[in-house]
């Protein structure tokens, strides 16, 4: 299942974006209202939970300045990725887009396409305000 956030035009540089989404404790500043835990594990690991979903633990898999940032499941039962891409639009302009990818069955894919659509909405139209 792969789903992508809408692009968002942000008037930060790409590599403004790209530091800012390489810190764990920034992913605290775009979470959505209904998180109820949000913990930095390491440097580049970072878990959370949204209320009446599991915790999910994320970790930077990849990185590649600055136009792309991986973060992948770490540990727990689901594999997948969230990868932020960030296109330079002008010397203070930039153009984010995230994607989410996992393997899921049929019938988990068709439970958490909604959820994880608008939670990957709601980060990348986040940033902007964040930064």
């Amino acid at each position: 299942m792969n789903l992508e956030s809408p692009k968002v035009s942000i008037d930060k540089s790409a590599q403004e974006i790209f530091d800012f989404l390489s810190k764990a404790e920034n992913f605290e500043k775009l979470m959505p209202d209904n998180i109820s835990k949000f913990e930095v594990l390491e440097n580049d690991k970072f878990l959370f939970a949204l209320k009446g979903m599991p915790e999910i633990v994320l970790k930077q898999k990849e990185a590649i300045a600055p136009n792309k940032i991986v973060l992948g499941a770490a540990g727990g039962k689901l594999d997948f990725s969230l990868t932020g891409d960030i296109t330079t639009v002008e010397t203070d302009k930039s153009e984010v887009q995230l994607t989410f990818s996992g393997d899921f069955n049929p019938m988990m894919a068709m439970m958490i396409k909604g959820p994880i659509g608008k939670f990957i909405e709601t980060l990348v139209t986040s940033i902007s305000g964040a930064i």
